[in-house]
């Protein structure tokens, strides 16, 4: 039987050890296709994860945000190509998106991704960290200075989502990816994120991928959470 696992899904192990994120996957099965390693793993073995879920099938996005001096981002960027990410998001600055695209050197197989604003951050946090702009305008600058690099897509909320696929279009890039994280089904609490949707709402706004933590990995049957969401995003 065909797999149940939607390819736009993309789940969060965010947990502290390789084993529980490991534990995770195997109580996913093949509801969940897509798994996204965050921070937290990659100091406890989530590089050696990434590659043990791409040798058992699984699509990887490594979420390390790279945030650096332009030539430490592009041997970072070279070196985690060669290890066959899906995906890798660097801090949406045009030196670092510059950086990670020459460090990829053409391998298109990694996919690279500029994070614009945090979804946790709102406008008073933007004010509080000295930004002049507010969350739709700086979100909207990100999304056309990683257009200008040459990047593959940006990580943007659900709100914001809508903009970055219409500046796309505009810019003759359909196939310009927009992964939204802060995604909430209508039964889960919205926890710190601060600029949530459902996953309806956030396909409908324009995202081509849909980052899910907490909704899945603390549900009491996660692989039931995982299906009720798919079949929410396929509605």
């Amino acid at each position: 039987m065909p797999s149940p696992a939607d390819s736009r899904l993309i789940c969060a192990l965010d947990v502290p050890t390789r084993a529980e994120a490991e534990a995770l996957v195997e109580r996913l099965g093949d509801a969940v296709g897509f798994y996204k390693v965050g921070l937290e793993l990659l100091a406890t073995g989530g590089m050696d994860l990434a590659r043990a879920l791409k040798a058992d099938g699984r699509q990887v996005f490594l979420d390390w945000k790279l945030h650096d001096i332009g030539e430490t981002v592009r041997r970072a960027a070279a070196a985690i190509t060669e290890a066959g990410a899906d995906l890798l998001t660097v801090h949406a600055e045009p030196q670092v998106m510059a950086a990670a695209v020459k460090g990829r050197d053409g391998d298109t197989q990694t996919k690279i991704l500029g994070v614009t604003v945090l979804t946790s951050l709102s406008e008073d946090d933007l004010a509080a960290m000295g930004y002049g702009l507010g969350v739709r305008d700086l979100v909207e600058k990100r999304i056309r200075q990683a257009l200008d690099c040459g990047i593959d897509g940006v990580v943007a909320s659900p709100q914001e989502a809508g903009l970055a696929r219409r500046i796309a279009n505009e810019a003759g890039r359909p196939d310009f990816l927009v992964v939204t994280p802060g995604v909430r089904p209508s039964w889960a609490a919205k926890n710190d994120q601060a600029r949530a949707a459902t996953p309806g709402d956030a396909l409908r706004n324009g995202a081509s991928h849909l980052v899910v933590g907490r909704p899945i990995t603390a549900a009491a049957d996660p692989r039931e959470a995982a299906l009720k969401i798919v079949e929410e995003m396929a509605g």
